[in-house]
């Protein structure tokens, strides 16, 4: 592997480990020792590809929205007319139970980057603006929003679901949030058989 080889792929560790992090702990929860550490790199390796913590995030920002868009593309790829339906059933079941370092940037770091900088800022409203894009370029999908305004809603659905999901006690609740929001988004589905209500939570 040749040298410029291996700073492409240590580049790629860190920004990795740092989405990892951000994402489960927050900005605030980690410093530069910590990202390096995560990565398996040195705090020096750190800098030779990052000015500070608060470029890093940056960039692991726009990696993890890069990273949604390329999800969307994929279902868009594999599932064909009903992708929209797998991605939305995907996001509401696979992106609201794995471990939160796992999760979606677009559900996990909205409120981190509006408490950071402009740049920060301006950086994932591009990123959004471009999956939002992709979402209205896909194939024609049951439900499937046609326009910037009605994917930006629907995104908004989904992240707002698993959220509340992820932040009740409840698993009942949870999944009840997330069927909720499905039969909103999808509503019943030609050739779908029809999904059991989830139950009602209990006093308890």
């Amino acid at each position: 592997m040749s040298r410029s080889e291996q700073k492409v792929q240590t580049r790629q560790r860190i920004l990795e480990a740092a989405g990892r992090v951000f994402r489960k702990g927050g900005f605030g929860g980690i410093g530069v020792d910590g990202l390096a550490k995560e990565a398996g790199v040195t705090s020096g390796a750190f800098y030779v590809h990052f000015d500070s913590k608060a470029d890093a995030f940056r960039e692991s920002v726009k990696h993890g929205m890069a990273d949604l868009r390329g999800g969307v593309l994929y279902f868009q790829a594999e599932h064909g007319r009903v992708w929209w339906p797998a991605f939305v059933r995907f996001y509401l079941t696979a992106k609201r139970t794995c471990d939160l370092s796992e999760g979606c940037t677009l559900q996990s770091m909205p409120a981190e980057v509006a408490r950071s900088d402009q740049a920060s800022r301006a950086v994932f409203e591009a990123a959004l603006r471009d999956v939002a894009q992709a979402v209205v370029d896909g194939p024609v999908s049951p439900s499937a929003p046609r326009d910037i305004d009605s994917a930006c809603a629907a995104l908004a659905t989904l992240v707002g679901a698993v959220t509340l999901a992820r932040a009740v006690d409840s698993e009942a609740f949870a999944s009840q949030i997330a069927a909720a929001t499905e039969n909103t988004l999808l509503g019943a589905q030609p050739g779908t058989p029809a999904r059991a209500r989830a139950r009602k939570p209990s006093a308890e």
